[in-house]
């Protein structure tokens, strides 16, 4: 499996647990807890829930149960029992609820389950048959008691319990309570019995008894390295005091009397939100660890297509016709269900390894006795065609799963037995698996077929099973592929890609890694059309359990730009050439410059509506899965300054500037400066009202100082007042970007949140890299925002519910910032510390969450290889010697 391990007990509990889940609709709404909680809070739950044993405990009356005037009446909320039951039935996680009631009051009022541990009497009763082991001497005390108690006080106001009683204050007027508590006093000093006092209630015992042991014992009992305590009363007091720096203490009400607490909540309800996020975010993580990591799947591409392969050789992604297109295969995210097409030995073994044949995109995976290779065979330049290659080698029984799952798997896939293989049923254009002399067993699963077969391939025809899928109507070539051509196909391939790197610039060190991004870059690049993927995957979290899930397989004019710009760094102009090209197209049916989105689909197209596949349970639970793209109808106005950049760097790399391209260079300044006084979303698409923002307003000032490079170097006349403009832009940055009281740019004017896009200011030249205000932010940004080897990109509440990890590209700017300000040192360290996170085969991801130790985000991810080559070129002046 790609994502999930479905073993049986597993999902036995899971099945309980979703059925817990379902009994209230209140529980599981993470997205609404982030928002309702504390900030600081909300991450402190995130990073306890990450604990490898959890222990959750909490009083009762006034924290999962409201106080009111009629204890009887004290019934828990139900959000809180669902929550506390689903939270006992999760692995290594358990929960419980130490109460001053009697135990089996506690347990008829709670409706708690026996997986809940449940303590009584502060602790003093552990199961209902506590009465018997109480000694001989404690009966006799107990029963004294209980018959002086009775003489002593209203009826009203007490509660028999198991080895004691219950004097309740609330509702007394003053001189009542004081009464009460004098006539108890006397009781105390009268009898060897232990008081207990809490706000409205004082508990008389013949045993010993307190929260803080009962605490302690079930910590002990359940093997917990962290826990979390919540209670409302002075008696929770004492167990809130055992807690460690480890743990989490929770005081509920708005007294103001000194705490051992952390944090106070409101009220039970809050208690109940606090539960819920906590087994939301640990039910998330738990599953989450049992997927596949995000990093350990490898990219396979032509220049076209791309796919995803699972280290256990499985294909689990691959959009098709387009790289926007419907997947046939979308394991990944979540379900076997949703399609794959698996090879591996028969006996269920292990892989041994999994890397890239030298240079390329090529990937063999091999076991023992069995290795297999996979590639996308190169097709027609203007084709959208796909074709997979998949060879087996070796003498092990294989067992082979052919499961594809037409446009996500939303409708039933059937197949059917063909001359060489099996063939797809119902589709537009032909679907093919060929395999010669392939025996396949079409097999019901659901509503779809999987084409099924065990082979031995020392034992078939050249020693070998070539195994073809054919997408499309110019796949002519795939019968000659599987029945001999193969090897002339492959050595195609690879020969494309060693070509391609043979031609690149590579730094001194690190070659290897730099090699690997730049053709994981390449790979992303759209070839017919000159578009470039952001991404080639849709909603691989950026949080597990989260709903911060998007569809990066579309080409941002930012991100795009930087693509190239850094495989032009490289050497290679050909994709740079390419994607203005492109861009040259789609203004071609743009009104305006000015009016170009922040996004488009690989052939220039306009997205669809964004929309969510709710059939798909998403990587490690984490939904919605989303297809299109909100943000392409955001304000995006830095988006020119990518371009104009590239631009600047193509010509100079030419040495000549051709005239679309003088023709593009003045239509970025042209928009710049009709809306660059405009507030807007920004570069992380901030889905809330526009800002002015610091990193746009940067980007465009980049946009028209590259501009009069340009003009300068090839002699050009601007065609306005753009030295005017250029000036008027800085100005309006350094007046209103820096915030003095942070002592740093900061995300948007008047603001105090950091930023890391804020770098920008001397990244870009805009402030010499010795400016003190450039310095003091690279030092806030290092401070706040770096957790070890990540950098993330900033805290403040964008809009969106949930957490997520650092981005690897803001670690990179970081690294750059480093080395603008002469801090090698500092940039070498935290470079090795990001070039440790690469994949078992060199790729990134597009984040990193440093508390989790877990690999975020769409995968591999442009942005993230673009860095690491810059970063490596930069370092390269400055090796240790």
């Amino acid at each position: 499996m790609s994502t999930v391990e479905h073993e049986s007990a597993t999902e036995s509990r899971l099945a309980t647990i979703a059925a817990s889940v379902r009994s209230s609709e209140l529980l599981g709404d993470l997205a609404e807890a982030s928002r309702a909680l504390d900030p600081v809070l909300f991450r402190r739950l995130f990073e306890l829930s990450r604990s490898p044993s959890l222990l959750v405990a909490t009083d009762y009356d006034g924290t999962i149960a409201p106080i009111v005037d009629i204890p009887s009446q004290a019934f828990p909320l139900e959000s809180s029992v669902d929550s506390l039951r689903a939270l006992a039935l999760l692995p290594s996680t358990s929960a419980g609820v130490i109460s001053g009631r009697s135990l089996r009051d506690l347990a008829a009022m709670s409706r708690l389950p026996r997986e809940v541990h449940l303590f009584g009497s502060h602790g003093g009763e552990t199961d209902t048959f506590t009465i018997d082991t109480l000694t001989e001497e404690q009966r006799a005390v107990l029963a004294d008691f209980r018959a002086d108690l009775t003489r002593a006080l209203p009826r009203a106001v007490i509660e028999h319990k198991t080895t004691g009683a219950a004097v309740h204050l609330r509702g007394l007027d003053e001189a009542g309570r004081r009464e009460i508590e004098a006539a108890v006093e006397k009781l105390a000093d009268a009898h060897p019995i232990h008081p207990t006092r809490g706000k409205q209630v004082i508990d008389l015992s013949v045993v010993p008894s307190s929260k803080a042991d009962a605490l302690t014992r079930l910590r002990s009992q359940t093997g917990a390295e962290a826990v979390v305590f919540i209670g409302d009363d002075t008696a929770d007091e004492f167990a809130l005091e055992t807690l460690g720096a480890d743990d989490l203490g929770l005081k509920v009400g708005t007294q103001t009397a000194p705490t051992h607490a952390d944090f106070r909540l409101d009220s039970p309800a809050e208690v109940s939100t606090v539960l819920s996020a906590l087994f939301e975010l640990r039910k998330s993580w738990l599953f989450g660890r049992r997927a596949t990591p995000i990093q350990r799947h490898s990219l396979i591409g032509n220049g076209q297509s791309t796919a995803l392969i699972d280290p256990t050789g499985s294909i689990c992604w691959m959009p098709h016709p387009l790289p926007h297109s419907a997947s046939m295969f979308s394991e990944i995210l979540g379900s076997e269900a949703a399609g794959f097409f698996a090879v591996a030995p028969a006996n269920g073994a292990a892989p041994l390894t999994q890397r890239y044949l030298g240079n390329s995109t090529l990937l063999e995976t091999r076991w023992a006795g069995l290795s297999c290779v996979d590639y996308l065979a190169p097709v027609d330049g203007h084709s959208d065609d796909t074709i997979v290659v998949r060879v087996l080698t070796g003498d092990t029984p294989t067992r082979i799963r052919f499961a594809p799952r037409l446009d996500y798997a939303t409708v039933p896939t059937r197949m059917t037995r063909s001359d060489d293989g099996v063939a797809v049923l119902g589709t537009a254009e032909p679907i093919e698996l060929h395999a010669p002399g392939i025996d396949f067993d079409i097999v019901e699963n659901g509503d779809s077929h999987t084409a099924e077969a065990t082979v031995v391939p020392s034992q078939q025809p050249g020693g070998s099973v070539v195994l073809v899928l054919a997408c499309g109507t110019g796949t002519g070539d795939a019968g000659y592929m599987a029945t001999g051509g193969e090897h002339h196909v492959r050595e195609r391939a690879l020969n494309f890609w060693t070509n391609w790197v043979e031609s690149l610039t590579l730094p001194g060190h690190h070659r290897e890694e730099v090699v690997r991004s730049a053709i994981t870059l390449r790979a992303l690049c759209h070839e017919p059309t000159g578009g470039v993927l952001a991404a080639p995957t849709t909603s691989l979290p950026e949080g597990i359990g989260g709903v911060r899930n998007w569809d990066y397989r579309y080409t941002w004019l930012r991100d795009g730009s930087m693509t190239v710009r850094a495989l032009l760094a490289l050497g290679s102009t050909g994709e740079a050439e390419g994607f203005l090209s492109w861009l040259s197209g789609v203004l071609e049916r743009t009104v305006s410059p000015e009016q170009l989105h922040p996004l488009y689909a690989v052939d220039g197209s306009a997205l669809t509506t964004e929309a969510v596949l709710n059939h798909l349970p998403g990587y490690a639970g984490s939904r919605p899965v989303r297809v299109g793209n909100a943000a392409e109808h955001q304000v995006q106005l830095d988006v020119f300054g990518p371009v104009t950049e590239l631009l600047d760097e193509l010509s100079d790399h030419l040495g000549e500037l051709p005239e679309d391209y003088w023709t593009l260079t003045c239509q970025m300044v042209e928009a710049v400066g009709k809306r660059w006084f405009e507030a807007d979303h920004g570069i992380w698409e901030a889905r809330r009202p526009p800002k002015h923002n610091v990193y746009t307003r940067v980007m465009c000032w980049v946009t028209v100082d590259r501009a009069l490079r340009i003009a300068d170097r090839f002699d050009r006349e601007p065609p306005g007042a753009w030295r005017q403009l250029r000036e008027e832009i800085a100005h309006d940055v350094l007046t209103h970007g820096f915030n003095e009281e942070v002592g740093a740019f900061t995300v948007a004017y008047g603001e105090t949140d950091l930023d890391s896009a804020a770098l920008f200011v001397g990244l870009s030249g805009l402030l010499a890299a010795d400016d003190p205000r450039f310095v003091s932010t690279v030092d806030a940004i290092e401070r706040e925002l770096r957790v070890g080897p990540t950098v993330f990109r900033y805290r403040y509440d964008d809009g969106l519910p949930g957490l997520e990890g650092g981005f690897h590209i803001c670690t990179t700017w970081l690294i750059e910032a480093f080395i603008k300000v002469g801090r090698i040192d500092d940039a070498w360290d935290l470079f090795r510390q990001v070039d440790n996170l690469l994949g078992p085969t060199g790729l990134l991801s597009e984040e990193y969450d440093p508390v989790a130790e877990m690999h975020l985000g769409n995968h591999p991810q442009a942005y993230s290889h673009l860095g690491y080559i810059r970063v490596v070129q930069q370092l390269d002046a400055h090796r240790p010697s």
